[in-house]
């Protein structure tokens, strides 16, 4: 088996604390209320926000916030072996998990009886794609308005081979020892999505959580910069 790190370096010529190239643009969607398309490494990955809108049906509805809605789906073609369409475990899972690290950001109690939906389609995957679609949908929720106390940005650490390693590629995740992608609001560094693939010792995962929690920090600076330049645009046409 080919080596994963050597001399210092991974296989993409990356350095242990190093990500994966990111770019992000914001209102991509002419339909939808605020969208997103992010390519992160080999990743790409579009989101769509709708809302605050009637509820339907009608009795899910709340008298005292907005329900939110949370999609997360891969494209059939996204993965080299052609994905079944439609829903499976691992999109339930990833969807309730972003729906919830997104309600701590959102003030919903301003839009009552109404909902909001967030829809992610992963068009390719690489490894990595929930804390993709979430750093996709909290610009798009940021694109479509919706009151924010802060942004969410997600990234991954983990470890492959003897060393922990920032935001593992395709093969590192799938031959690596273990992986795990949080989301942070950033303002308050205060964490809503924490999960782990592997084994790790406490002092291996202490280093594995600060190395994501910088990771955060610096998807959170192109979050920023794709809504600065989205405005900016809309104010020089």
């Amino acid at each position: 088996m080919t080596e994963l790190i050597k001399n210092g370096k991974r296989q993409d010529d990356r350095k242990p604390e190093e990500m994966r190239d990111l770019s992000i643009e914001a209102g991509v969607l002419k339909r939808a209320d605020g969208s997103a398309y992010l390519e992160w490494g080999s990743n790409k990955v579009i989101a769509g926000v709708f809302g605050p809108q009637k509820c339907i049906p009608q009795h899910i509805s709340n008298p005292y916030k907005a329900i939110l809605k949370f999609r997360y789906n891969m494209a059939p073609f996204s993965v080299d072996d052609r994905k079944r369409p439609g829903p499976d475990r691992r999109s339930t899972e990833i969807s309730k998990v972003s729906k919830e690290a997104l309600e701590s950001a959102l003030i919903l109690r301003h839009f009552p009886n109404t909902m909001i939906e967030i829809f992610v389609e992963v068009l390719q995957a690489a490894a990595g794609t929930r804390c993709a679609s979430l750093t996709a949908a909290s610009v798009a929720l940021a694109d479509a308005g919706v009151p924010m106390k802060d942004m969410v940005a997600a990234c991954a650490a983990g470890k492959i081979g003897d060393e922990v390693v920032l935001d593992l590629a395709k093969e590192e995740d799938n031959a690596g020892k273990a992986d795990v992608p949080i989301a942070i609001k950033p303002k308050s560094g205060d964490i809503v999505l924490l999960q782990m693939d592997g084994d790790l010792t406490p002092e291996e995962f202490d280093e594995t959580l600060s190395l994501a929690k910088e990771g955060c920090m610096k998807v959170s600076e192109e979050q920023q910069k794709a809504l600065q330049e989205k405005y900016e645009m809309e104010e020089g046409e």
